[in-house]
């Protein structure tokens, strides 16, 4: 039963605006805006074959390489800055002025720095997506309880064991935070990286389409990218909910009593 009602929470709501676009699209026709019948009858013949080697699986290649390497980098140097008091206050103002920096208007930088290449594409997903996991990371290890900071000094754990097994852990659900915010940013940059002198990718190819006039296969693209955020997202809850067991559990021991 539980399932059935999660399910129909699921569907319910994409169902309902599907009905309202089919409404909207069935009496005069616009150009500009196909019906659920045509662009379920373009998708697969748009997506489902040459499309996916060349378009869909390198932008997947790309969001993945630019995602793990922000949350890597972006989780060492919390660590590093979040340890340290002289470093929170060193960096502080210099991360504050990178983070006000739109991740976009450094396409053209990249471009001449880095080359117009897959290396610039992942150079633009990191720049903008290391800086959600970059500050949740620091507040997360500044926020570790005090008493369990003495507590594991008086049982001698240091070094990479203090960081293993207390920090990491007492960090970790702002450091999910963090990440959760740097799917949607990674999934928009990845486009925008891709409409800039570039050959393949799925922003390449919706703005191929809006330029000959393919409205039908614009908005399968875009579509297809509605698909990739949602299973992003069912991933990540997975891996959350896994991985922060102990969190969740903690939290409903707390709301219980």
């Amino acid at each position: 039963m539980k399932v059935l009602k999660a399910l129909l929470y699921g569907i319910g709501l994409p169902a309902l605006l599907i009905a309202l676009w089919w409404a909207a699209t069935s009496g005069a026709p616009n150009f500009f805006v196909p019906t659920p019948g045509a662009l379920v009858e373009k998708f697969p013949q748009t997506w489902f074959g040459d499309r996916l080697l060349s378009d869909v699986l390198p932008s997947l290649g790309r969001l993945l390489v630019g995602l793990a390497a922000a949350i890597i980098l972006g989780v060492v140097l919390g660590l590093l800055v979040g340890l340290s008091p002289t470093l929170r206050a060193l960096t502080e103002p210099v991360f504050e002025f990178f983070r006000a920096v739109p991740p976009p208007v450094l396409v053209p930088v990249l471009m001449l720095l880095v080359g117009i290449n897959d290396s610039m594409k992942v150079a633009v997903i990191v720049s903008g997506c290391v800086w959600p996991v970059l500050l949740n990371t620091i507040e997360g290890v500044r926020a570790i309880d005090p008493v369990q900071n003495e507590t594991t000094r008086s049982y001698g754990i240091t070094g990479f064991n203090r960081v293993r097994y207390q920090i990491l852990p007492s960090a970790a659900p702002q450091i999910f935070a963090g990440v959760r915010q740097s799917l949607s940013i990674g999934l928009i940059l990845m486009v925008i990286s891709e409409m800039f002198a570039s050959s393949s990718g799925l922003g390449f190819a919706i703005v191929q389409f809006q330029r000959s006039f393919a409205i039908p296969e614009m908005w399968s693209g875009i579509v297809v990218l509605g698909l990739i955020g949602v299973a992003m997202s069912l991933i990540f809850q997975w891996i959350q909910r896994t991985v922060l067991r102990w969190y969740n559990g903690l939290k409903e021991v707390e709301n219980a009593a």
